[in-house]
């Protein structure tokens, strides 16, 4: 796959240099945009940057010194669709459970053909597609040949569609294991499930250590208050240890045989949490984007234990953003805004 154009001036999102069209998480919500659109959006926006048409700078980072809130700024450029956005995150209560934090994203985004501002949009459900998506890519280009079996830790946003994603790259798959603390988020993560793939199911565990031993394809989703820390001596040769969010001990990340990061840089900003006891993080072997676009090798040998570190890069936000701000135009959804007027 090679990056595509950027659409036609005349087929272009409407806009107009005064207000902008405001998406809120009811109108996303009711878009439809299948799980093989979302990966081919996703790997195009990765292919496009491997190309040097696209920029993703470093993010940005606010955190209190007590570590009660956390938040994001990331700009950004795709040049196959020739958009620039800015995306803002903020995570307040990261030291109360789930139900006590509050979390709120967005994008904007902007037409560099045009001039104009396209949209403002809630970024929530963009990342709960395109992060899934990206663990589904990194699974299919760094799997080892012939994987049968994958365990999700996590059952909260991230950990919902992961093994849908999965199943959309790796077909193949045919034992599903998912280790998760929250009943109401063992019952989403199956009706995702079933909603996408109907017959399929999953297998509850409830020792991630156990699961993670016969596991082909982990992808590591939980929150920080997890009790899941799987280590580096109970993965199997050819293992593949995705990390989102939490539920992977930073072993897995030291004595990996292969580290594969969507950005090396982004990586040093957020996986902190996974340095050694010296603050230290080991050196990446591949970033994703040139594996993707096959300049890098993912995986070099069956047996290798990789660990892959999935950190958002605000291209992949913009890309699906966009698709998202185009169907939203077709249907007619949003308001305009008259903000600069």
């Amino acid at each position: 796959m090679t990056p595509t154009a950027p659409p036609p001036a005349g087929d272009r999102i409407p806009a107009d240099a005064t207000a902008v069209r405001a998406l809120s998480t009811s109108d996303l919500a009711g878009i439809e945009i299948s799980l093989p659109d979302v990966v081919e959006t996703v790997e195009n926006a990765y292919r496009t940057l491997a190309a040097g048409l696209s920029d993703n700078p470093r993010k940005l980072t606010v955190k209190p010194r007590d570590g009660h809130s956390v938040s994001y700024a990331m700009l950004g450029r795709d040049g196959s669709r020739d958009v620039v956005a800015i995306k803002t995150s903020y995570k307040h209560g990261l030291d109360k459970g789930r139900e006590e934090q509050h979390y709120y994203t967005a994008l904007t985004l902007y037409d560099d053909v045009t001039g104009l501002p396209v949209a403002m949009m809630d970024c929530g459900r963009i990342g709960s597609l395109r992060t899934p998506a990206v663990s589904a890519l990194l699974a299919r280009e760094c799997a080892a040949p012939g994987a049968r079996s994958a365990l999700v830790i996590g059952t909260g946003t991230q950990g919902r569609l992961a093994l849908p994603f999965l199943l959309t790259t790796l077909p193949a798959l045919d034992r599903l294991m998912l280790f998760g603390t929250h009943p109401e988020g063992i019952a989403a993560v199956r009706a995702r499930l079933r909603a996408h793939f109907p017959g399929r199911d999953l297998e509850v565990v409830t020792d991630a250590r156990a699961a993670a031993a016969e596991a082909d394809v982990i992808v590591a989703t939980a929150g920080a208050h997890t009790p899941a820390a799987v280590e580096a001596d109970v993965l199997r040769p050819g293992a593949l240890a995705i990390l989102v969010g939490h539920g992977l001990a930073p072993s897995t990340l030291h004595r990996a045989d292969r580290v594969v990061a969507t950005s090396e840089a982004q990586m040093k900003v957020t996986g902190t949490d996974m340095a050694d006891a010296y603050g230290r993080l080991p050196a990446v072997d591949a970033e994703f984007p040139p594996v993707l676009a096959g300049t890098a090798a993912g995986r070099t040998a069956p047996q290798e234990r990789i660990f892959a570190y999935n950190s958002g890069l605000v291209v992949t936000d913009i890309a699906l953003g966009h698709r998202f701000a185009q169907l939203a135009a077709e249907q007619g959804l949003g308001t305009r805004v008259p903000l600069w007027r």
